[in-house]
């Protein structure tokens, strides 16, 4: 029987095996690393270099394992591989729109899996398939300094960039915009794609701009934002975390010669 990755999650946090060096990865085997019951639902996921992959959710974490221990999915980030951090993001996903489409939207009726990643009705015969909630995030330029805020949904204290939710019909340049002067008071120009990010908390894609600044003085969306302000590459306050869009586009502009 052929080894699979097996990524298992309870809640947010993933079982991680250690390594005789140190080290941190996904359990290699040929059966799960933990006990299943009849209801699991053990899902396929797209191979990982050929491996077969496959995921499921435990109701109770892992502890006092010397051969396993749990760990949040974002601090994940920083133990293991990068393809294997982006591999368990897209498990988590598909574990989370598996635990919120038990029943049928139209007739209320059980659903079941109909491929890896579809499912049906089994009663009315609906169909649906994952969906994504896609962001934009945008650095903002004006001369030698950029625009950073800090979210009220913050749970550390750093600054971020303008970012929100894109709407039912508007492009992605139109929701930066948009966003910007919702958030800010601030018109922007010149609107830029810079790159895309799977976002699994839960099940969103972050895609990255760059603008540069046309006019308007800074007037908070107080619902939305605690702080924010102007700064240069010599006076920025705490930034994100590396795993981040937010940070990739700082990491650029600050390496910009």
């Amino acid at each position: 029987m052929a080894r699979k990755y097996y990524f298992v999650f309870c809640k947010e946090d993933l079982l991680l095996e250690k390594t005789a060096d140190g080290g941190y990865t996904i359990p290699l085997q040929e059966e799960p690393p933990t006990a299943t019951k009849p209801w699991t639902n053990i899902l396929n996921i797209t191979p990982l270099s050929g491996t077969e992959v496959k995921t499921y959710r435990i109701d109770t974490p892992v502890t006092d394992d010397p051969h396993y221990e749990m760990c949040p999915l974002r601090q994940s980030y920083y133990r293991l591989a990068r393809e294997l951090y982006l591999k368990a993001g897209k498990c988590q996903e598909l574990n989370y729109w598996d635990q919120n489409t038990r029943y049928c939207g139209v007739c209320g009726s059980p659903m079941r899996m109909d491929t890896d990643i579809s499912k049906k009705c089994t009663e009315c015969g609906k169909e649906i398939w994952p969906q994504l909630a896609t962001a934009v995030i945008v650095l903002i330029h004006r001369g030698d300094e950029v625009l950073l805020v800090r979210a009220k949904n913050f749970k550390r204290d750093f600054y971020g960039l303008v970012a929100g939710f894109v709407e039912t019909g508007e492009t992605l340049e139109e929701a930066v915009a948009r966003e910007t002067l919702e958030e800010t008071g601030v018109r922007i120009t010149n609107i830029r794609y810079f790159a895309s990010q799977p976002w699994p908390y839960p099940c969103g894609l972050m895609v990255g701009f760059n603008a540069d600044y046309v006019s308007g003085e800074i007037h908070l969306q107080a619902s939305e934002i605690a702080k924010g302000g102007w700064f240069r590459k010599d006076n920025l306050p705490n930034i994100p975390e590396k795993l981040s869009i937010a940070r990739m586009l700082l990491d650029a502009w600050l390496g910009a010669e």
